[in-house]
């Protein structure tokens, strides 16, 4: 038996974001166990390159977001040298809501923080039983800050004042009750099948013209409050407090603000 050959190091990394295409339906699965799918730089790159991909494929209907894993996205990587930036953030949410097809997400596992950002972005999304959901970022010393560019038009505003100051851990149904999904009754391949039949039907004109209707708001919100939010992240991220908090999280200890 001989070693195998050591890989070469000009190699291409393996990607995190697998791109698959079906009936005019292109998959983008987020493939990052290492981190649980957390928004590093190169996923988020990534993730804007195949949504740009998907906009310009004349065969590609729509778009269907999912992931490996039982974690759909844990939000920022904390372990980053350099996290991904605010900007950069603003930039892959606003490609989910401005592009010109529509974008699915599919969601089997545990969304949190950053992660909520992207089911805010999509136009329709299913979550499975067991997928959970909590904005962890005021435990941190931190704020949902520009994830909230597409998430406040469209939730419940009692809901988002609870789950944005307590950081409680919610369920599908919850999520679904309160405009962060679509479905959550039972298996989201079920629930988007009559959905992704019905896209196949619309004509590409036609189905970038009625999303238009539908994001009008969000786009309102990324262009009135993009750069004020953004601005607030890099505050709150560059803080002390928030420093203790991303220290005490990644050391499995309470803060010192805890009581």
């Amino acid at each position: 038996m001989t070693d195998a050959p050591a890989p070469s190091p000009d190699a291409a990394p393996t990607p995190l974001v697998r791109t698959t295409h079906e009936r005019g339906l292109t998959t983008l699965t987020l493939d990052s166990p290492h981190n649980r799918n957390a928004l590093s730089a190169r996923l988020v790159a990534e993730l804007r390159a195949a949504l740009a991909a998907a906009a310009e494929d004349p065969a590609t209907r729509a778009v269907l977001l999912t992931h490996t894993g039982n974690t759909f996205c844990a939000g920022a990587d904390l372990r980053e040298p350099r996290p991904t930036g605010p900007l950069d953030l603003v930039a892959l949410l606003r490609a989910i809501v401005e592009l010109p097809k529509p974008v699915l997400a599919r969601v089997t596992g545990h969304v949190r923080a950053g992660g909520l950002g992207l089911l805010g972005a999509c136009d329709i999304s299913a979550a499975g039983p067991a997928a959970s959901f909590a904005f962890t970022e005021a435990r941190l010393g931190l704020a949902p800050a520009v994830i909230s560019l597409p998430l406040l038009p469209r939730l419940d505003a009692r809901a988002a004042a609870r789950y944005y100051l307590t950081g409680e851990r919610f369920d599908a149904a919850e999520a679904a009750r309160i405009g962060l999904v679509t479905f959550a009754d039972g298996d989201p391949d079920q629930a988007l099948a009559p959905v992704l039949d019905g896209l196949r039907r619309g004509s590409p004109q036609g189905l970038a013209a009625s999303k238009r209707l539908t994001t009008e708001g969000v786009l309102r919100a990324f262009d009135r409050d993009a750069e004020r939010y953004a601005e607030r992240s890099v505050e709150l991220f560059g803080s002390a407090e928030a420093g203790e908090g991303m220290r005490a999280f990644l050391e499995r200890r309470d803060p010192w603000w805890t009581e």
